[in-house]
Formats: structure tokens, C-alpha cells, sequence
């Protein structure tokens, strides 16, 4: 390798360890809770809007079924809308200190909750298909690497769409 290309090599590789190493929580000891199950009925007025980027769907949060639990983990309603009448409903869970998203439930079109199938923590960062949980974190149910200190917090944070609050994307 040439003289001056080891510098930027090697400031890159440090870089990319370092990112990588975010990626561990910090708690190894660390245990998920059983979840709450979700809210019976499906709320689908007065929901807090968030807006993802290009999608072209609305989304919007249940302000009430906001809750940090004890294990850190910001839990949520989050309902998708197309145009006409196309709705979607998922129970997620937001585990800040490692920047991943678990849907818990699907809304079926009988109007119940149908636990996912695949209910696997996954990044939100580069993740198109959970685009929408990354900006839920930004916007306020995540302060850096933690849950937002409370719902009501986060409900406000939300609503104003706070730019301070958000997980590093550098990963």
C-alpha cells in the first residue's frame, strides 16, 4: 500500500471498529420484558403525525399507547395510511441503546391484533422497511442511546418533532 493512502486506510478501519462496536449493548446482562399486549381497539384520530421521507403513506403514532418500559424499551402504536381506506397498524418496541425496532403485532383486517411472525430485533438504520421507527427515535422516543425520559416526554417531543433528539445514524 502506498505511503499516503495509510493514513485515510487507517483512520477508516477505526472508524468502521469504532461504529461496530456501538453496535453492542451496553448491558450484556441485558433481558427483554414480556411486552404489555397491545391496545384493544385501535385508535385512528388524534394520532401524533410523523413524517417519513419519501414515503407515500401517513403515519402517525397513538399518543396513549406510549410507554417506556422498565427494560428501556419505548413501546408504541404506529398506523400507516394509504390513500381510500388502506390502513396498517403495527405494536413496536424501540431499544434505544442499540438502535433496533421489534414489531410485536400486526393489526389484521378483522380489526384484532395478530402477533408478527418474525419478531426479531432489527436495525432501524439503512432499513427501509422500518424507515418510520428510525424517525420515531429521532423525533423523541430516544435521547441518544436511551428511551426519552417519560410517554409524556416523548408525546411532546413527537409532536414537535425535536431535532436534538436522535440516535447517532453513523453506523
Amino acid at each position: 500500500m502506498r505511503r499516503e493512502l495509510r493514513g485515510p486506510a487507517l483512520v477508516l478501519a477505526l472508524s468502521a471498529s469504532l461504529a461496530h462496536a456501538q453496535l453492542v449493548p451496553v448491558d450484556p446482562d441485558w433481558k427483554e420484558l414480556t411486552a404489555p399486549a397491545p391496545p384493544a381497539s385501535l385508535r385512528t384520530q388524534g394520532l401524533v403525525p410523523i413524517d417519513v421521507e419519501p414515503s407515500q403513506l401517513r403515519w402517525g403514532i397513538d399518543p396513549d399507547s406510549i410507554a417506556v418500559g422498565a427494560d428501556g424499551i419505548v413501546r408504541y402504536v404506529v398506523v400507516a395510511r394509504g390513500e381510500g381506506s388502506a390502513l396498517n397498524a403495527f405494536y413496536e418496541g424501540l431499544r434505544c441503546s442499540s438502535g433496533e425496532v421489534k414489531v410485536y403485532a400486526r393489526r389484521s383486517s378483522d380489526g384484532g391484533w395478530v402477533p408478527a411472525a418474525a419478531s426479531d430485533w432489527q436495525t432501524v438504520f439503512n432499513n427501509p422497511p422500518v424507515r418510520h421507527s428510525l424517525v420515531i427515535a429521532r423525533n423523541g422516543a430516544c435521547t441518544g442511546k436511551v428511551a426519552n425520559v417519560s410517554a409524556a416526554q416523548i408525546q411532546r417531543d413527537l409532536a414537535s418533532a425535536s431535532k436534538g433528539r436522535h440516535l447517532n445514524d453513523s453506523r
